[in-house]
């Protein structure tokens, strides 16, 4: 890196995973053929820009002619209008011809790291009630003619996740990543917030950053945001293993592929290695190449069949349901509709597969006294509860039909709560009843000298928070660098003080592994950066 155009590299620690994450991260590149200097330097940039401190112009400016010198190329993005013609228009395609494997084959055999402190994913903004991600869609629908496009994300409630690691096995059978490069990674950790021996999990998959540092640092656009969606990939073909992506990513969920993939390429199947546009960006990377969670791609690209866009692996699999993956610029998405109400999708997660469906409550009901506790004894799958329920569910919804797009189930789930109330207010049961209500605690009891309000929307928003439990809070991991991650945390946020400890099942009991560095270690694949 040159000294002549911007200072030295200096030794602070900027990295928000902390020193001994940064210092391990400044070795692996020390043992590449790419210059560690820049790599460190301009990760530390890139998380400025982030924050605002430096613009984009700036930042591309400032490394240009070192990327230029060291690469030979720099295709990093920059605003329209602001290249020059000195080699910053070179199409993306005239790179796929050239001769990579000799870079590749010196890169060290060393793998991507493996858990990492909590401290830095401490709390940011303060523990707010206002959901970080509530305004998003309204903002998309407001002040221009154009709509907001889809951008893919997730709400992941950690108060209800169980630790049973499925998201992680899906997401390895899914994409045949090697053992312990773990796209999707559940920690579990103890702090000053937990109680004795009680611990808490956070799920860590790729936030898909809308303004994403390893993109600023990619020499050649191999990590980039697709246009479509907003998914931040990396592109297999043109990717040169520099890893300067993983220095900029403030949340480690980056994987180098350093040896042979454990997976053949004969066994992959096209359809889910390259997306709609051609480029391979799903599935294991080569060797040599960078990797991580990739938010299913090919999924959302229609490869797989329509039943499968708007899914993801890990969803699929979480028997909780506490991932809910879906358009943040939808409001009627899944996870916009659990930030608005969680105390309502929980509910409604824990009832939809134990409801009765509307014809066998006809049946039930038919010729019966259709008082509550008539309905109680005759339908075997309702009791008090459950009605309260549903009711509650059907209040706050105003009992229409919910708005939403294919492949999203909590409004699935509400569409047949409202099928249920349909049946029992059909068959007799008087659901505007002021004896009913109040029974249930969905209505205030008026009294004698008042008159009966009916149903109560607090009262009902009350009777699912009950039910369901209500967060303590909402946020999103290092929310106050500008990375603005597209992944928005239910409950549990950690404090600075967080540690890791066991969780409830070992990932060597799922066949998985926890940390990278064991496996190369196991391989005795050379000499290995610190334990991350």
């Amino acid at each position: 890196m040159s000294s002549d155009d911007h200072e030295d590299a200096d030794e602070e620690v900027f990295h928000p995973l902390g020193e001994e994450w940064q210092d391990g991260l400044e070795a692996e590149l020390e043992d590449t053929e790419y210059d560690a200097e820049l790599g460190m330097e301009m990760a530390k940039d890139a998380m400025r820009v982030t924050k605002g401190e430096l613009s984009e112009e700036e930042f591309h400016d400032r490394y240009h002619e070192d990327v230029m010198d060291e690469f030979g190329e720099d295709e990093r993005p920059i605003e329209a209008g602001n290249a020059d013609e000195d080699g910053r228009l070179e199409s993306t395609l005239s790179r796929f011809g050239v001769d990579e494997e000799s870079r590749r084959d010196v890169m060290k055999k060393m793998g991507g790291a493996g858990a990492v402190g909590f401290g830095a994913w401490g709390i940011s903004n303060g523990g707010s009630d206002e959901p970080p991600a509530a305004a998003l869609a309204e903002e998309s629908t407001e002040g221009g003619e154009e709509e907001a496009g889809t951008q893919w994300g997730m709400a992941l409630d950690l108060e209800h996740c169980d630790g049973c690691l499925s998201c992680v096995v899906a997401c390895a059978e899914e994409h045949d990543w090697d053992q312990g490069a773990n796209w999707m990674y559940i920690l579990d950790y103890q702090d000053e917030t937990t109680d004795g021996d009680e611990s808490y999990r956070l799920i860590r998959p790729c936030q898909h950053c809308t303004d994403a540092p390893c993109e600023k640092v990619c020499p050649t656009t191999a990590r980039h945001t697709r246009d479509s969606d907003g998914l931040v990939l990396t592109d297999y073909d043109v990717c040169i293993g520099c890893r300067y992506c993983q220095v900029a990513c403030p949340y480690g969920v980056n994987y180098f592929q350093w040896d042979d993939p454990e997976v053949p390429e004969s066994e992959l199947d096209p359809d889910h290695v390259y997306d709609e546009r051609g480029r391979p960006v799903s599935a294991r990377g080569p060797r040599g190449v960078m990797e991580k969670c990739t938010f299913c791609p090919t999924r959302q690209d229609g490869s797989k069949g329509e039943e499968f866009i708007g899914r993801t692996a890990c969803e699929d699999a979480c028997p909780p349901e506490v991932i809910q993956f879906g358009d943040m610029n939808d409001p009627n998405s899944d996870p916009q509709r659990y930030i608005e109400n969680t105390a309502k999708s929980r509910s409604l997660v824990r009832i939809a597969t134990d409801l009765p469906d509307p014809q066998t409550i006809e049946e039930n009901l038919e010729g019966n006294d259709q008082g509550l506790q008539s309905v109680v004894e005759s339908v075997e799958d309702l009791d008090e509860e459950t009605i309260a329920i549903v009711l509650a569910v059907a209040i706050l919804g105003k009992g229409g039909e919910p708005e939403h797009g294919a492949n999203e189930t909590l409004a699935e789930q509400e569409a047949a709560v409202f099928d249920v109330v349909r049946a029992l207010d059909e068959n007799g049961l008087d659901l505007e009843s002021q004896e009913l209500l109040v029974e249930l605690e969905l209505a205030e009891d008026p009294g004698e000298d008042e008159e009966f309000q009916g149903s109560d929307e607090e009262l009902a928003q009350e009777v699912l928070e009950n039910f369901g439990g209500d967060p303590q809070s909402q946020f999103k991991l290092l929310e106050d660098i500008g990375t603005d991650p597209n992944v928005v945390y239910i409950g549990n946020q950690p404090g600075p003080e967080a540690h890791q400890v066991e969780g409830p099942v070992a990932y060597e009991d799922v066949d998985q592994t926890d940390v990278r560095k064991d496996v190369l270690d196991e391989k005795t694949f050379g000499p290995q950066g610190p334990s991350l």
